[in-house]
């Protein structure tokens, strides 16, 4: 990961669990970015003291309040990351904000199916188009060739449990608005890569792992990763990717996932 070198980029999410331990991790390379931007829903609020702990000793991480289910608010955290930015892109956008409801086939409501593919498919398809002239604008100003994460890179945060070929874990838990959503994210991260290449910027769909976070925790069953762990995965498989990934389903060892 030593030769990782990320100018800027953002993490959705990273108030807490993955998203929390992506920017530390980050931080605390030995050759940080210059810029860090780390979005949640309520910057003032209780739950994001660890993120407001870690901007007091790192000045180069910026708070951005950021709801992934509002485009008023995604178009005004665009707006106030280009003015941290000033002339310069955004390297690296990590869709990482997700819900999951627990459920089975006969408890499923069309209120958690609705208020879960929002979050985790329309948010990232927003964040996506607003934080887009910011990625151009990376991917235009690099001297680096062909396609990676350093130079302009959309990392949206899955799951195996949306993997219709191996739909991980289904004797644990249905959990089938999560299911749907990741599935659908995986085909918005295919379109991305379609749709983005000849901007120069590389679009991968990444599976964590199953993570001892609020969202892993199935009953009596304890997840196996931890969330450092899974992190230092993703740095370490990050850096690898190229023209030859994109648009590809990996998980945190770099394993390459069937849809």
């Amino acid at each position: 990961m030593a030769g990782f070198n990320v100018r800027s980029l953002l993490v959705t999410g990273a108030n807490r669990g993955i998203g929390l331990e992506l920017v530390k991790q980050f931080l605390e390379k030995s050759n940080p970015p210059e810029w860090v931007f780390a979005t949640c829903r309520d910057p003032e609020g209780e739950r994001a003291q660890q993120l407001k702990n870690l901007a007091s000793r790192h000045p180069n991480l910026a708070i951005v309040a950021l709801e992934a289910t509002d485009p008023a608010s995604i178009k005004a955290a665009a707006t106030r990351v280009e003015e941290h930015l000033k002339s310069s892109g955004l390297n690296l956008l990590i869709s990482n904000a997700g819900i999951a409801t627990p459920s089975t086939l006969e408890s499923e409501t069309p209120e958690d199916m609705s208020l879960v593919y929002a979050t985790n498919v329309t948010g990232p398809l927003l964040v996506s188009q607003a934080f887009l002239p910011l990625l151009k604008k990376a991917a235009q100003g690099s001297p680096q060739p062909g396609l990676s994460c350093s130079k302009a890179a959309i990392v949206n945060m899955s799951s195996e449990g949306g993997s219709i070929t191996n739909p991980f874990a289904w004797e644990l838990g249905h959990a089938v608005s999560y299911r749907c959503s990741k599935a659908a994210l995986n085909m918005l991260t295919k379109c991305q890569s379609l749709g983005y290449e000849g901007d120069g910027i590389l679009s991968i769909a990444v599976h964590p792992g199953w993570v001892q976070t609020d969202m892993g925790s199935t009953g009596s069953h304890q997840a196996p990763l931890t969330v450092d762990v899974s992190v230092q995965g993703i740095l370490n498989v990050l850096p690898t990717l190229s023209k030859k990934d994109n648009g590809a389903f990996v998980n945190w060892e770099g394993k390459v996932l069937p849809w």
